[in-house]
């Protein structure tokens, strides 16, 4: 089945321009306008991976032009506003750093500043946490931490004097108010003002533990490990991972390794393994194992996963084209003018599972690469 992968990601490119990606299911369900997103950031940002794993410059190339098309010569990003404060929008710049290296175009750098005076005035909790966005007022999510902390911690390497002491405390903060210890596991998001519909009146958590909002949670923290360079800043955080790690291993599925929609409730009725948490969690194993920060149990763990995504999800068509199935769309957590994402069991089980999505291809493809790497 590996041998099939690299065509299967080739099928993609081949089908996805700058404007309409393929892998952007979102986008061409509700026939938005192409715009900055994280979708496509984390589809880029496996690709320069793939790029860098197996030097065919192929990728990296479609990247370029990718980019290209959003980022103007001024730095300015076509379907990108500052003002919605939303940290999903940061996530794409995070290939900026990379592409700059590569090519030495300024547009990049300008680019790259612009998305960093974002995060300058990003609105904050009592707690110094951003805002997940500006129409979730005083609310942490663990996506958010995937979004805009690998671009920060990106900045504060190359532009920012090293200093990464925010995002450390960002981290401790989670760590502190939204981790259920008992379970070993994170709760979705958390309204530090308690007022949200779907937040718990004590805590401010949500009720439930989604698999994705995990996913990014850990991928995060794998990325930002390997990342900094400051070994106390590293230590701190390799702790929160490695506990974290060990938390989510109890729920994988014996059979395939995989992991389910709503974590701690495998076999309940509508529950399934779900691609792109699964995923996540098999790119964070074997990658903390390869840096040293995760026993090397992991790796293997982590390529059972894999394998198991493989076997379960990777599945040929009709017209004998790979497809990636078992991803959920999307899910999230109100707003107020939306009751039904409540966060509850039933709520998680019912948005769409959709094929070829880049939030389930994207650390596909970067599990991949890891093992290219072992």
């Amino acid at each position: 089945m590996y041998s099939q992968i690299d065509k299967y990601i080739d099928m993609l490119l081949e089908r996805s321009t700058p404007d309409v990606p393929y892998w952007n299911i979102e986008n061409i369900r509700h026939g938005k306008p192409a715009h900055w997103n994280y979708i496509d950031g984390c589809m880029i940002t496996a690709l320069l991976c793939a790029g860098e794993i197996t030097g065919e410059k192929r990728y990296t190339d479609f990247a370029e032009k990718f980019i290209d098309w959003y980022v103007n010569e001024d730095g300015s990003i076509k379907g990108y506003s500052m003002e919605k404060y939303n940290l999903d929008d940061v996530n794409e710049g995070r290939v900026l750093f990379d592409l700059y290296k590569m090519t030495g175009k300024e547009k990049y750098k300008k680019a790259i500043f612009l998305q960093h005076e974002q995060l300058k005035n990003q609105p904050r909790t009592d707690t110094g946490n951003f805002w997940h966005k500006q129409i979730y007022p005083n609310q942490i999510w663990l996506d958010g931490l995937y979004m805009a902390q690998v671009f920060y911690v990106k900045f504060q390497k190359e532009f920012g004097g090293k200093d990464y002491s925010d995002t450390v405390s960002q981290f401790k903060n989670v760590y502190k108010y939204m981790r259920n210890p008992e379970k070993g596991l994170y709760y979705h998001g958390c309204d530090r003002s308690k007022e949200a519909f779907w937040a718990d009146p004590e805590t401010g958590c949500s009720k439930n533990f989604w698999l994705r909002a995990m996913g990014w949670f850990l991928v995060a923290l794998a990325d930002i490990i390997e990342i900094i360079d400051d070994e106390t800043a590293k230590k701190d955080l390799s702790v929160i991972f490695a506990e974290a790690i060990e938390g989510i291993s109890r729920y994988s599925d014996p059979e395939t390794g995989m992991y389910y929609q709503v974590i701690d409730c495998g076999g309940r009725e509508g529950n399934y393994l779900e691609t792109s948490g699964s995923s996540m969690i098999a790119y964070a194993m074997m990658k903390g194992a390869r840096l040293g920060v995760l026993d090397k149990k992991y790796a293997e763990a982590g390529r059972k996963t894999f394998d198991g995504i493989c076997r379960k999800y990777l599945t040929a068509g009709e017209d004998g084209d790979l497809n990636l199935g078992g991803i959920c769309l999307v899910a999230g957590l109100g707003p107020e003018t939306n009751k039904r994402r409540d966060g509850s069991y039933e709520y998680y089980i019912s948005e769409p599972v959709v094929d070829n999505d880049a939030k389930g291809v994207a650390p596909f493809v970067l599990c991949y690469t890891e093992v290219k790497r072992q």
